[in-house]
């Protein structure tokens, strides 16, 4: 790949692989098989991504999701907010059961992105520490199925712990790149 290679939806979802890299080798390793490509691309593809966020006169967050993505599936106002602050939301072909919503506010400014389960979508069943599993559900299902979900100090604007506790009163963390579980972490107070 070039500098100058296009970079759409197919990089972009090596982009959200190459964060989940750090926290599911064998699922990313399997995704790549499926997407028949290798992780040398999906460097190569996080860094032309990157070099894109860095670059002196780059472009909004919000429009270099566009250009990557295309125009969104849909768009909407988010509920429980001002006006202005929108959802764009695009299919994820890796996931056909996930899309990739960005949430942003007045002006564009991007304040939130992650993978969101697809309108219509069968959304698993979360009782038990065991219903947690890695690529199964995400953030907004997790606040839903349990009690005293909070979220910590993110790492990275990519990366979210909830912190919440199990239905027999058993504290709980988790961890999510782009939305999308990844692991449970040591609970500490």
């Amino acid at each position: 790949m070039t500098p100058a290679a296009p970079f759409g939806p197919d990089e972009f979802q090596l982009v959200l692989l190459r964060r989940m890299a750090d926290h599911q080798p064998g699922l990313v390793d399997d995704a790549l098989r499926a997407l028949g490509t290798t992780r040398t691309a999906m460097r190569e593809a996080n860094k032309r991504w990157q070099a894109r966020a860095h670059a002196p006169r780059a472009a909004g967050e919000l429009d270099r999701y566009r250009a990557a993505l295309g125009e969104p599936e849909a768009r909407h106002a988010v509920q429980g907010f001002p006006a202005g602050h929108e959802a764009w939301v695009w299919p994820v072909p890796l996931w056909p059961e996930l899309r990739f919503s960005v949430f942003a506010g007045p002006g564009r400014a991007v304040w939130s992105r992650a993978l969101v389960r697809a309108p219509g979508a069968p959304v698993p069943a979360l009782r038990t520490v065991s219903d947690l599993r890695p690529w199964r559900c995400v953030i907004d299902e997790v606040y839903a199925a349990f009690r005293d979900t909070r979220a910590r100090e993110q790492a990275a604007p990519t990366l979210t712990r909830l912190d919440f506790t199990l239905p027999d009163g058993s504290p709980c963390a988790a961890e999510f790149a782009w939305g999308l579980f990844q692991r449970l972490l040591p609970v500490t107070p």
